[in-house]
């Protein structure tokens, strides 16, 4: 995946690997100073090792706390960046509202979710755990996103799931956006029961699922 990156986003991919946010941060600032432009070093320097950590979480290399690591060394990267891109005009891939359902306090799933989201270049807004109906459907008001994610560890809070999507039926909102759930116990049968677009059974699956969304014919996003 490095292979035609320069060395110096060889450098940066290779310390967020580690998980060294101190190195990503010192190196991020370095190279912007000497002239790199933002958008090389978030493609070629932090998402593609925040790609390459999706893989080898997935395949049970490394686990969530070397991930949440890598997750900050991503975050460290992009508070450099991100300003630049921002006054640069360049749009992201996409938005995507996320949150963990009602009666639900349960976080980690959700944010390895929105750290691959955003290391994929979508701009991702976090409603943080134990989420209702309404604020699902007021977040999505509020930032127009195409697309929404839920999340569940409880067996007991996976039906509200359901509750909220029947809540944008309710409102007419429903053909507006692109549902997606995931969590420990939850289903590809329990999501198409549920009336979700989309399940995925990790974060990279998540990313995947979004990305899909995004390039489906005949939508307007």
């Amino acid at each position: 995946m490095f292979a035609q990156a320069t060395p110096a986003m060889q450098t940066i991919a290779a310390a967020l690997i580690d998980g060294d946010h101190h190195t990503v941060d010192e190196l991020t600032q370095t190279a912007l100073e000497e002239g790199i432009e933002a958008l090389e070093i978030m493609d070629d320097g932090l998402i593609a090792a925040m790609g390459i950590v999706g893989i080898k979480f997935r395949e049970n290399f490394i686990f969530v706390p070397e991930v949440l690591a890598c997750a900050r060394a991503m975050k460290a990267g992009m508070a450099h960046v991100e300003p630049i891109l921002s006054d640069s005009g360049i749009e992201p891939v996409g938005t995507v509202i996320m949150g963990t359902v009602k009666g639900d306090l349960h976080d980690i799933g959700k944010n390895l979710c929105i750290m691959m989201l955003r290391g994929a270049g979508f701009v991702v807004h976090d409603l943080g755990v134990d989420t209702s109906d309404d604020e699902f459907i007021e977040a999505f008001e509020e930032y127009e996103a195409p697309i929404l994610g839920m999340s569940a560890l409880l067996t007991t809070t996976m039906p509200n799931m359901g509750k909220t999507i029947d809540a944008f039926i309710d409102e007419d909102l429903r053909e507006e956006v692109k549902i997606m759930v995931g969590g420990a116990p939850v289903t590809q049968t329990f999501a198409d029961d549920m009336g979700a677009d989309g399940y995925g059974k990790d974060a990279l699956e998540c990313v995947a699922l979004a990305k899909q969304f995004l390039e489906e014919p005949d939508e307007e996003w």
